[in-house]
């Protein structure tokens, strides 16, 4: 293998909420969010005289590298290698983090701008939320500001606030519940009615004066009850769309057993079906996580991973 060749290794994206879907005060959207724990994305670039991918999902780098060059006018060619693939439409930000990912490394091989916001722009990422996004560029919770009417920057990063070593994650994907994505998901938000006043400024209340201030404080307790909360509320935003504030089926069934099983906080990634909880300690993590996989088992099946909150971003590394 060349030692041109960059790889560039990212998690999965959970999204914990939306601030805002009523561009009242000139930005829209907004989020919380945080890399899982697992599953993650692994991609390389080699050089080569023509554009060429293979390996799972390599229409999909293909296209993200044909974008990058073309916003960048260079006319090159790659060679892209999907070694390990993020599960699409699950609700894991699997377009985000692949299209940064060949961004990432189609950046580091042309010399280019590697800076996370200006490879979501060349890539045309974030047209909603940023959380992926700056979850690619970093660890721990985030919190981004929404997009501003008739822009095309992302939303700004305006927090990130690492989790304590023993808190665990623990995250479930039902197999076979495909989520809203792409043209669909444009046009469901098309149809959603602008959520209350009085719930977008509690949403505000919650994550500003009791969501980040726990984090920052290790109060579990606290933030779960905070992020459940705010999942229920946003949730509903979502329902006329959706079927109900969690997606109906597996992904509503486990939110409301990984309560009653003792998790601090819970809820569902974007549309699902990827739904989450947060624990803390080691034990806690594998005694839910098996729960939750043997759930999963009997409904359908699904995949379960279990950890700690990650601490950095996506890894790039070049071939030795």
């Amino acid at each position: 293998m060349s030692a041109d060749t960059v790889f560039v290794e990212t998690a999965a994206r959970l999204h914990f909420g939306v601030l805002d879907l009523r561009r009242a005060h000139g930005r829209w959207f907004g989020g919380i969010g945080a890399s899982a724990p697992a599953p993650t994305l692994l991609v390389s670039v080699a050089p080569a005289a023509t554009l060429v991918a293979e390996g799972d999902d390599a229409r999909r780098a293909a296209d993200c590298a044909r974008t990058f060059l073309a916003y960048h006018r260079l006319d090159a060619g790659a060679h892209i290698t999907v070694h390990r693939a993020l599960p699409p439409h699950a609700g894991l930000g699997s377009g985000t983090q692949l299209a940064l990912a060949v961004a990432r490394a189609l950046a580091e091989r042309h010399g280019l701008e590697t800076q996370t916001a200006a490879l979501s722009l060349a890539v045309g990422r974030g047209q909603r939320s940023a959380v992926g996004t700056w979850t690619f560029d970093g660890g721990g919770l985030v919190v981004e500001g929404g997009r501003r009417a008739q822009s095309d920057g992302i939303g700004p990063l305006i927090a990130r606030l690492p989790f304590p070593r023993s808190w665990r994650c623990i995250v479930a994907v039902p197999a076979g519940v495909p989520a809203i994505s792409g043209k669909d998901e444009t046009e469901a938000l098309a149809r959603l009615p602008p959520p209350p006043d009085e719930e977008v400024e509690r949403i505000a209340h919650l994550v500003l004066l009791v969501l980040l201030p726990a984090l920052a404080d290790g109060d579990l307790p606290t933030f779960g009850r905070a992020l459940t909360s705010i999942q229920a509320i946003t949730g509903e935003w979502f329902a006329p769309v959706q079927g109900g504030a969690f997606a109906p089926g597996p992904s509503e069934e486990l939110v409301r057993r990984m309560a009653e099983w003792g998790a601090s906080g819970v809820g569902q990634s974007s549309w699902g079906p990827t739904v989450y909880a947060i624990v803390d300690g080691d034990e806690a993590g594998r005694r839910l996580a098996d729960r939750v996989q043997h759930a999963l088992d009997h409904c359908g099946g699904g995949t379960v991973y279990e950890g700690a909150f990650r601490t950095d971003g996506a890894r790039v590394w070049r071939a030795t």
